[in-house]
């Protein structure tokens, strides 16, 4: 399902897909990430760890009935980094850039981190 945006010269949809690499692609360019996490854990409880060309993977988009657009992302952080910090650094780019980019009114980021990495 695609986000609808009416502007002057028409419609602009943007998909699910796109939103979620635009998401991805912003969380990366913070600090004290070391990469996006499979949502699908292993069973073991270890978390993936996955290359750029699948940002899309570690991020889930949801709208509920009133249109309120809300992005899950699946970050490892780096060890001796504070996670807190790291989060709300990547709630904010996150939110910033669906905004500023693809013209979008996030309304939710929410981040859980899957695993902590020595950043290489």
């Amino acid at each position: 399902m695609a986000v609808e945006l009416n502007t002057q010269y028409g419609k602009i949809y943007v998909t699910d897909e796109v939103i979620a690499v635009l998401a991805g692609s912003a969380a990366l360019d913070c600090y004290g990430l070391v990469g996006m996490a499979s949502r699908n854990q292993l069973k073991d409880g270890i978390a993936e760890l996955l290359r750029r060309d699948n940002l899309s993977r570690g991020v889930e988009v949801h709208r509920d009935e009133q249109g309120v657009l809300t992005i899950d992302l699946y970050i490892v952080v780096s060890y001796g980094t504070k996670i807190s910090v790291v989060a709300h650094n990547v709630q904010t780019k996150v939110k910033y850039m669906l905004n500023e980019v693809a013209g979008l009114q996030v309304d939710y980021v929410n981040i859980f981190v899957q695993g902590v990495r020595i950043a290489q």
